[in-house]
């Protein structure tokens, strides 16, 4: 091999490699984490002896979109469906991810050349005092037809164009997650709120009930009254009880109009024109397939989303290393010029131009060195950021887990306990019937059935909620295999 043609191959392999680049961020890991084998509160032994709440196997019917059909009610299926369409907290993080993805579009378009033109057509006359004699000389006006055209490009010899790339596509996965958890978070208030509101429904039923109990007592005592046999404080107190029963149950009214308008506003709809039918509470708690622990990383979009942030700060330190290089820009520019329109766009009025231009900081008083350290910090602060997501995600399953649980079995001695205060109630009656007993017991045992099923029915709804809450804590029925790819980010593809 000659010199030269030696030479040639060293040039054009060092070109190679300049063209091919390199990236100067750290290697990226997802950050460690600390998986538990197994949910605390899901071992056999607490339910061994729980009823009211079956325990799904880890694979029995995975949750997967749509997850609120797992309720079978289809009033709570059809307000779920208008979350998507309406909604315009979901909408807004919507938009939210498209600014996102278009940045990554934006970041993409450096990778290639940049070509403008600027037409120009200009009416001159120099001076014609510009001889170097400073005599004036004859100075004739014309018009100058230009048409150029401008090609820019920096080479990204040392990765910082697609470092920048990679940090928005992470950051616009980031939001995309965030989407999701927007949708999630939603989607369970919807569920917690009917739930609440088909429980005030149960708890005016009650009362409605108790009423009409209570109005049959006070008919009682006045007929004791009139026949001499009942005294007429017994009338004062059964009647004292009857209407301070109605007055609860019209006070229910206040928390389900505003469960109404709050299901309203989050389905996109004015609570003016929105209502729900009255209708007691009688779904019962599914069995919620909860996953193994380690699933947990990858089925919670606020998990993913901070995932993400890490992997964008990771791709961040690698910008601030490449200010550490110089920056080539190669520039040309060609096209036509001449001062007649005939000669405008002939060979001879042609012009053009080209070179590189390298630059490069020589000295920045450490400031270089400040932002990498700078980026280095915030890295780990989103690694431990991350951290702290997954903790809080394994706590906030293990209290729900915890809290089927115990309601599952608080439920059972409540309604043992409401069977107790039935019978109590029914002897107390009897006892005021015979003339043994005061009204003033009748009074204790109604006061006591009905405090008892008022617990009864709200620890139904504290059931009903707690589940709609374990679904949001294991992520729905989304997992991270659904974000949107680099290539559908750069694509432009819809997301929603």
């Amino acid at each position: 091999m000659t010199p030269y043609r030696l030479r040639a191959t060293i040039c054009l392999s060092v070109i190679a490699c300049l063209l091919t680049g390199c990236l100067l961020s750290p290697k990226y890991h997802v950050p460690s984490t600390e998986t538990p084998a197994a949910y605390k509160e899901l071992t056999p032994a607490d339910f061994k002896n729980t009823e009211g709440w079956k325990v799904a196997q880890p694979r029995e019917n995975q949750l997967r979109g749509k997850w609120w059909e797992i309720f079978n009610d289809p009033q709570l299926n059809a307000l779920e469906e208008k979350v998507d369409v309406s909604n315009q907290t979901i909408v807004a993080a919507a938009y939210n991810y498209f600014a996102a993805r278009a940045l990554v579009i934006e970041a993409r378009s450096q990778l290639f050349p940049t070509v403008t033109t600027s037409p120009a057509l200009t009416r001159e006359r120099l001076s014609a005092t510009l001889s170097p004699s400073g005599i004036p000389t004859s100075s004739p006006t014309f018009t100058d037809y230009l048409l150029p055209f401008d090609v820019t490009w920096q080479p990204d010899f040392f990765g910082r164009i697609r470092d920048t790339v990679r940090s928005a596509a992470y950051g616009a996965q980031a939001s995309a997650a965030d989407l999701e958890e927007t949708r999630l978070t939603i989607q369970v208030d919807v569920a917690a709120d009917y739930f609440q509101l088909r429980g005030q429904d149960s708890l005016k039923e009650l009362l409605d009930t108790t009423v009409i109990a209570f109005r049959l007592s006070l008919d009682l005592t006045r007929a004791l009254f009139e026949t001499g046999i009942g005294a007429e404080e017994a009338v004062a107190q059964a009647e004292t009880q009857l209407k301070a029963t109605e007055a609860q149950a019209t006070a229910l009214g206040i928390q389900r109009a505003q469960f109404e308008h709050a299901i309203a506003m989050l389905i996109g709809q004015p609570a003016s024109t929105f209502s729900i039918p009255f209708e007691p509470l009688k779904s019962s708690p599914p069995a919620i397939p909860f996953g193994f622990p380690s699933e947990l990383l990858e089925r919670r979009p606020d998990i993913a989303s901070a995932e993400r942030l890490v992997a964008q700060a990771n791709a961040q330190i690698g910008i601030a290393r490449a200010a550490y290089f110089p920056t080539v820009t190669l520039s040309a520019a060609a096209g036509f010029e001449s001062v007649m329109f005939a000669s405008w766009f002939t060979w001879p009025s042609r012009f053009f131009s080209a070179g590189p231009t390298v630059a490069e900081t020589i000295f920045d008083a450490g400031l270089r060195r400040a932002t990498v350290e700078q980026f280095r910090a915030q890295y780990e602060e989103t690694v431990a950021t991350y951290r702290q997501t997954v903790l809080t995600a394994f706590q906030q399953v293990e209290d729900n887990l915890a809290s089927l649980r115990i309601l599952s079995a608080e439920i059972q001695q409540q309604d043992a306990a409401v069977r107790a205060a039935e019978r109590a109630n029914v002897l107390a009656l009897e006892r005021y019937k015979l003339g043994l007993d005061p009204y003033l017991d009748v009074i204790i045992t109604q006061t006591t059935l009905l405090s008892n099923q008022e617990i009864a029915v709200t620890l139904r709804i504290d059931q009903m909620t707690s589940s709609s809450a374990l679904i949001d804590s294991l992520g729905g029925g989304w997992d991270s295999s659904q974000l949107p790819s680099p290539a559908q980010l750069t694509s432009g593809g819809p997301y929603f």
